[in-house]
């Protein structure tokens, strides 16, 4: 058989360790914490049902056919609104276009501004698939520590002004993909005034914001953005449903000009049904509604899991509560080898991931592991816990 000889891009990729853990999903009896998945019990199956059908019965050509890279105008339109529903994001310089989901918008920003070896700062950890984004487009990547609130100031400006400075930096601010964590008001503004000194575009991922089930929205940094340093990738997966994939994308209209062209090159533009299905959603149905339903549900779902934790593990494995989103970040104490627990505990028939598996630097040391409270049930997540504590207490 003919021996393929890959990219130096390609073989810079890693294999996402979640994807891998889902192939054992066949087994029923496995309970996961590992996914990423939203609650399939918060989708709008009935109301996407209606409008498809309204679609295909009175719109069937227009739905079905090509459409224009930039997104559908009546979601683009719709969308703007969207985003500024809470502060004012978008500005008069800026533009909106729609990507078949947020981490297009990664791919396609490090296509355009990085080539072979150029640097992308990224929060430490971070998102496994923007990681392969820019790895995939010849970036190296450069870490910043997160903290509880959001990312280390000084390692952040060390990232600014290493060897080479950065073509941008990733950062999720609400409810961060893996830990959980919030960034602060105040850190989100220097974040963005260490940028703007340092001349560093902003990639601003925001899938989990609406998901916010206590406490005070905090304003995006693309708010504050007087520069067109910021660009603002809003992810619908995560109020509607993932297999839609559909993200709106906010920024400079000159590079959205450039951003268009790319993703030309790649799906010429996102499904059409898919827009014209969230367009029609916004205009006939209550989409606060949604939201409130969507809270409603991973309030009960975190507040669970946090609840079990506190109840059968006595405070050996630690965490900051989340005030949204989706994870966990545990920490197994000292002297507990991480990677044995997560086997000990696959052996028992529960799946999480290890920290380690975020971090730029895949081999670091680290205690933490992700945990997943959207996608299992009640009685999983009791049962999953209850797992843990029999596996940590043979172990210590």
């Amino acid at each position: 058989m003919i021996q393929y000889e890959y990219s130096d891009k390609v073989n810079a990729m890693k294999p996402s360790i979640i994807r891998e853990l889902l192939k054992q999903m066949a087994d029923p009896t496995l309970i996961s914490f590992a996914g990423g998945n939203p609650s399939a019990e918060a989708f709008p199956a009935e109301e996407i049902r209606k409008i498809s059908d309204e679609l295909l019965r009175d719109e069937a050509a227009a739905t079905l056919q090509y459409s224009i890279t930039e997104g559908y105008p009546p979601l683009r339109a719709l969308g703007r609104e969207y985003l500024n529903r809470q502060f004012a994001v978008t500005k008069d310089y800026d533009d909106v276009i729609i990507t078949s989901g947020s981490q297009q918008a990664m791919d396609i920003l490090s296509k355009l501004l990085c080539n072979d070896g150029d640097v992308v700062a990224t929060e430490d950890p971070a998102f496994l698939g923007a990681m392969n984004c820019f790895r995939s487009n010849g970036a190296q990547l450069v870490g910043v520590q997160m903290e509880a609130d959001g990312p280390n100031l000084a390692s952040l400006e060390a990232a600014l002004t290493g060897d080479k400075k950065p073509k941008l930096f990733y950062t999720i601010p609400n409810f961060q993909n893996p830990t959980g964590y919030t960034t602060s008001l105040a850190k989100r503004k220097a974040i963005y005034e260490l940028c703007k000194k340092h001349g560093v575009p902003i990639l601003e991922d925001n899938p989990y914001g609406e998901l916010r089930f206590t406490g005070e929205d905090i304003p995006p940094i693309k708010s504050f953005d007087e520069e067109g340093l910021v660009i603002y990738a809003v992810s619908l997966s995560k109020v509607f449903a993932p297999g839609l994939r559909v993200a709106l994308c906010c920024g400079e209209a000159g590079l959205l000009g450039k951003m268009t062209v790319a993703k030309q090159g790649i799906d010429v533009h996102t499904t059409l049904w898919s827009q014209r299905v969230i367009a029609k959603f916004f205009e006939q149905y209550d989409f606060d509604a949604l939201l409130q339903k969507l809270r409603g549900v991973y309030r009960a779902k975190a507040r669970r899991m946090m609840d079990n934790m506190d109840a059968k593990l006595d405070g050996r494995i630690t965490y900051v509560p989340v005030e949204g989103g989706m994870f966990l970040w545990p920490t197994l104490p000292d002297g507990v080898d991480v990677q044995a627990f997560i086997k000990n505990c696959l052996d028992h028939k529960l799946a999480l991931v290890p920290g380690n598996a975020f971090f730029v630097d895949g081999n670091a040391p680290c205690q933490s592991m992700r945990m997943n409270f959207s996608t299992p049930t009640n009685e999983q997540i009791d049962e999953g816990v209850s797992i843990m504590a029999k596996v940590l207490k043979s172990m210590l």
